[in-house]
């Protein structure tokens, strides 16, 4: 069949180590674009920092970000939906974060605030840093995550880098037992914390409905396990390369890496 809708993860999918698009894969989503189907892009990421991207495929949908926590509207600049972290929650979460020394970023409203700048915090620095002023994401270093939390609006998740990976790994599932939160590995040393129920296939679903369709009609691409929710209930998911053969296994369908033009290919296959 032709899927009408064509969702798309940022890192390790549609980007490459570079943190640049291939350019096949922009040219076989503009061809999609200008056949009338839907290109959104479904991350783990902040809306704020998925400008270069967002506007690099010249997009007009709103972008699900954060897992699923929200729906942003780029053209209104505002949030459509969300389902954002309860306060109190994400206070216990600091609180517990201090108390293992694990240190990470905070998503709220419109920036990503951090405390210690820890060699993730740095490395995404440096990235920002790289690109145009009117398409950098806004970090901010504060010195107290907990005062900034209650001051939020809206508070999204916790991305949180750890060296020392079990510790991590026990750190995610002490927050899911103790505090009901959902726990989503977006990189092999990252996980990030979240309202309980939120992911990234719940939230394409209740937009893609809005449009009037359904999973069946949904072509989705991932590489990691915070995309297994898209993945598994869209009409085709597909696994990227790249990805721990846990997630290969899951999808319908593996391609190339995210070096290759196995997205591109793929559309020209089952879209075009």
């Amino acid at each position: 069949m032709s899927y009408r809708v064509i969702a798309l993860d940022l890192d390790g999918t549609l980007l490459t180590p570079a943190k640049t698009i291939l350019p096949q894969s922009i040219e076989a989503l503009n061809q999609a674009r200008q056949a009338g189907v839907h290109v959104a892009i479904v991350t783990g990421r902040h809306h704020c920092a998925i400008h270069p991207f967002y506007q690099a495929l010249q997009l007009d949908t709103p972008a699900i970000c954060c897992n699923g926590t929200y729906l942003y509207d780029y053209q209104a600049k505002k949030v459509l939906a969300s389902d954002p972290l309860d306060p109190q929650l994400a206070l216990q979460v600091i609180e517990m974060l201090n108390q293992q020394q694990i240190h990470g970023l905070l998503y709220v409203d419109d920036a990503m605030l951090y405390q210690t700048p820890t060699g993730h915090v740095m490395r995404t620095l440096k990235w920002a840093e790289s690109l145009p002023a009117h398409q950098r994401p806004l970090f901010r270093q504060v010195p107290d995550l907990a005062k900034a939390a209650r001051e939020a609006g809206s508070i999204w998740k916790f991305a949180l880098s750890h060296n020392n990976i079990p510790e991590l790994q026990q750190f995610a599932t002490r927050v899911e037992a103790e505090l009901g939160l959902a726990c989503e590995w977006s990189w092999h040393d990252q996980v990030d914390i979240a309202k309980g129920g939120n992911s990234k296939g719940k939230r394409l679903a209740q937009w893609v409905e809005s449009l009037g369709l359904s999973m069946s009609d949904v072509i989705a691409f991932g590489d990691n396990y915070n995309d297994l929710s898209m993945l598994e209930t869209a009409g085709l998911g597909v696994a990227m390369g790249n990805a721990d053969e846990a997630i290969k296994a899951r999808a319908k369908m593996v391609i190339g890496t995210n070096l290759e033009t196995g997205i591109a290919d793929t559309l020209y296959q089952y879209v075009l």
